[in-house]
């Protein structure tokens, strides 16, 4: 029979509203069925600060879970997850293409959640594992949050003479008043027409010197415009998710995909908060694992998503994921207001799970950002502000609508533009859980290695407040080779 001679554990992603600590523990290998080829991975699943709700955004949090095994010491592969065993108590466990399952609360509830013994059959004949074979196995899992389908709103439209709207944000031109823009509505999943035209998405081309794009479309009915239900990570990539992606990978892989290394940093001392440190031989370590990460560039971006069965969001999902169904406010931020925190935030307990601030805003949104950046320089811990918040709102928590972190500032999001051809040929394809040998992606439709296709929304830590806005389309359609310190990512991945 499989023989499990160790685990190892991974906390993947690390807080929300206050800390959410998810955690993997108490996993074993049970109930194998040589006929078959399976076998039920057996774990406990917990984190903090949970919520399901039937009201408001009728939405919830959820964890993406998905395992690693190797066999006999060799190279980890993805496992094939044939279906769910006995669902937790409290809990539902929704397969998704063979790939992972998304693990969440089974009725409405909010606070902390412990699902004993979650069950995933594992089908190791799929992937010719001898059933006398001694392997090891991982269980991930990364805190995600449901976006439910709906109509929702791109860019605010034309707020009045002499205002200060975003740069290149979406908009369409009003039948009533044909000369005035306004928010341009999403209520499917169709192709959309881009131009100027009455009721056609439209934004500048060269505005205020930004790049939002060329202008030109449709974008296709494939694209994922964000009508249709998707979960989005809660949180920016952090260190230690990226740490444990990256020591699964094989040596030639890893030196691809070093973010130490010539295309990352250039070097294993901290630099702007990133602690990510690799000696070239053994496993990667960081010294800030809770905090984002940066110095990533759009090839480790894209692996990292494929190796977790996971995709790039849109920039329409972005503005989604923000906004929701709520009526566009001009100059808004990720927590629906133009209202924002102006004064350096003093920071405490830096470095540990509990970093946070003990001067936030109150009545005010939340985000690191130029104005409100302090020492020391970088991103700051994954749902930082939140902990800190001294009223757990979504304004003071810097909450997008359903519950999404960080959407603006910190880190720049990175999303797959519409200003462009590479970017509209998206499909929404998502990751299949392996790597190509040198370690790229391998998915078809996602933006091939010259970097063109994504876009950069939500600016970071280093950025004003024009350059955080949820509709700020300035670098939207930007060619950016490389990495460097302000840039992070999330991934997503279609609810159906």
């Amino acid at each position: 029979m499989l023989r499990l001679v160790y685990l190892f554990l991974f906390l993947m992603a690390g807080v929300t509203l206050q800390a959410n600590n998810i955690q993997v523990t108490n996993i074993v290998l049970t109930d194998q069925n040589e006929g078959a080829g399976t076998s039920v991975i057996q774990f406990d699943l917990s984190w903090e600060n949970s919520w399901r709700i039937s009201v408001g955004p009728a939405n919830y949090d959820a964890a993406w879970v998905f395992a690693k095994f190797r066999v006999n010491g060799g190279a980890w592969r993805h496992a094939v997850i044939a279906g769910p065993g006995a669902a937790p108590a409290g809990g539902t466990v929704g397969i998704a293409d063979n790939l992972g399952a998304f693990v969440y609360r089974s009725g409405d509830g909010s606070g902390d959640v412990s699902f004993s013994d979650v069950q995933l059959v594992w089908d190791y004949g799929a992937s010719s594992v001898d059933a006398n074979s001694v392997v090891d196995v991982q269980v991930f899992a990364i805190e995600m949050v449901y976006v439910p389908e709906g109509q929702f709103s791109l860019g605010t439209g034309f707020g009045g003479i002499g205002v200060d709207n975003e740069a290149g944000e979406f908009r369409t031109r009003g039948a009533v008043f044909p000369s005035f823009y306004q928010s341009y509505p999403v209520d499917s999943e169709a192709a959309i027409t881009v131009g100027p035209g009455l009721g056609e998405l439209y934004y500048d081309e060269n505005d205020g010197g930004g790049r939002p794009g060329d202008q030109l479309g449709p974008i296709p009915a494939a694209f994922p415009k964000g009508f249709a239900a998707f979960y989005c990570m809660k949180y920016e990539m952090s260190q230690s998710q990226y740490v444990a992606f990256f020591n699964t990978l094989t040596q030639t892989q890893r030196t691809n995909l070093d973010v130490t290394g010539v295309d990352g940093k250039g070097q294993d001392t901290e630099l702007n908060r990133n602690g990510v440190s690799w000696d070239e031989a053994g496993n990667a370590t960081t010294t800030l694992p809770d905090v984002p990460l940066n110095y990533v560039n759009n090839n480790t971006l894209l692996a990292y998503l494929d190796w977790s069965g996971l995709r790039p969001m849109t920039e329409l999902e972005y503005e989604k994921a923000g906004r929701g169904p709520a009526q566009p406010i001009n100059n808004e931020f990720a927590w629906g207001n133009a209202n924002i925190h102006a004064m350096d935030y003093e920071y405490q307990n830096l470095g540990t799970p509990g970093e946070g601030v003990s001067n936030p805003g109150e009545g005010v949104g939340n985000a690191v950002y130029n104005d409100t950046n302090g020492t020391p320089t970088g991103p700051k811990r994954c749902g930082a502000l939140a902990a800190s918040a001294v009223n757990p709102t979504r304004e003071e928590t810097g909450a997008g609508y359903y519950g999404v972190m960080e959407l603006t500032g910190n880190l720049y999001e990175r999303c797959i533009s519409v200003g462009n051809p590479e970017g509209r040929a998206f499909t929404g394809a998502h990751g299949d859980g392996q790597l190509r040998f040198n370690g790229s992606h391998n998915v078809e439709n996602w933006p091939a290695d010259n970097n063109t296709g994504f876009g950069y929304r939500g600016g970071s830590y280093f950025n004003g407040a024009r350059f955080i806005r949820l509709s700020d389309r300035y670098d939207a359609s930007s060619v950016l080779d490389g990495s460097n310190n302000r840039l992070g990512f999330r991934g997503v991945r279609s609810a159906n």
